[in-house]
């Protein structure tokens, strides 16, 4: 059986890495771009848009900070495993890790393709867990690891079974995991986004639809990316080391 000791502590002068999964585009390029701006050093991972992750690294360069890009399926240990030893290589460690890859599809439950649902859940449930278990293996002392739910768990909307099923998966697996890091300094939290301008969000849906989400919740408005950036970057900086195994809704004030 493999053991996997824990990392030593790093010096008080090395510079802080994150590594940010489906970190090119939407929501996962504005974490790496505020991660950035916090003075981490950035592994800005993609799936298949190579082109959208280099010009997240080179912003991120002309803001004189330090970032790469790393190609990997967050479902494929062996890929996410080569993931985490660039960063080790790059940049000597690696102290936080957000995974912001995920896939979404609509459709009532009568109606999905289980092709789909198997698509659905393979990043969703099985990437997540892929790079939790490396997170939990590689993380520093002070190290924080964030994954993401929606409140699509709570609002539960119709369509949204298979992507809500797989995200509540992520909430059982939040705290698990912090109990298991007990005695490792390491924090383990989730945020669960309200709805988002992202093109991803946004895509397929006319304007009225649009209008009414907005609607939806308090604030009357919808998220930014740069809203839900800001809450990962409290949660994997020094302010947020007390929360901990937590579920965070940044939604605006939605269930």
């Amino acid at each position: 059986m493999t053991t996997h000791q824990p990392p030593t502590t790093p010096p008080a002068s090395a510079v802080r890495v994150a590594v940010v999964t489906g970190g090119s585009r939407g929501i996962g390029r504005a974490v790496s771009l505020q991660l950035a701006r916090d003075g981490f050093a950035v592994v800005v991972n993609y799936a298949r848009d190579a082109a959208a992750a280099e010009k997240t690294v080179a912003e991120i360069a002309a803001a004189g900070g330090s970032a790469i890009s790393v190609q990997a399926d967050v479902a494929d240990e062996h890929a996410v495993a080569a993931l985490f030893d660039r960063a080790e290589e790059e940049f000597g460690g690696v102290d936080v890790v957000v995974n912001c890859a995920g896939r979404l599809a609509l459709s009532p439950i009568a109606d999905l393709d289980l092709a789909v649902l198997d698509a659905v859940h393979r990043t969703n449930i099985r990437g997540a867990f892929v790079v939790a278990q490396q997170a939990a293996r590689r993380l520093r002392a002070g190290g924080s690891f964030v994954g993401f739910s929606t409140s699509v768990v709570g609002t539960r909307f119709p369509a949204y079974g298979a992507y809500a099923a797989s995200k509540a998966a992520v909430e059982s697996l939040t705290l698990i995991l912090a109990r298991e890091l007990r005695g490792r300094d390491v924090t383990v939290n989730a945020v669960a986004p309200g709805p988002t301008a992202t093109d991803l969000f946004l895509e397929g849906k006319t304007p009225e639809q649009i209008d009414q989400l907005a609607k939806t919740p308090p604030l009357e408005r919808l998220g930014t990316p740069e809203d839900i950036a800001g809450v990962v970057a409290f949660l994997a900086g020094p302010a947020g080391r007390w929360v901990n195994g937590q579920v965070l809704r940044a939604n605006g004030g939605m269930v």
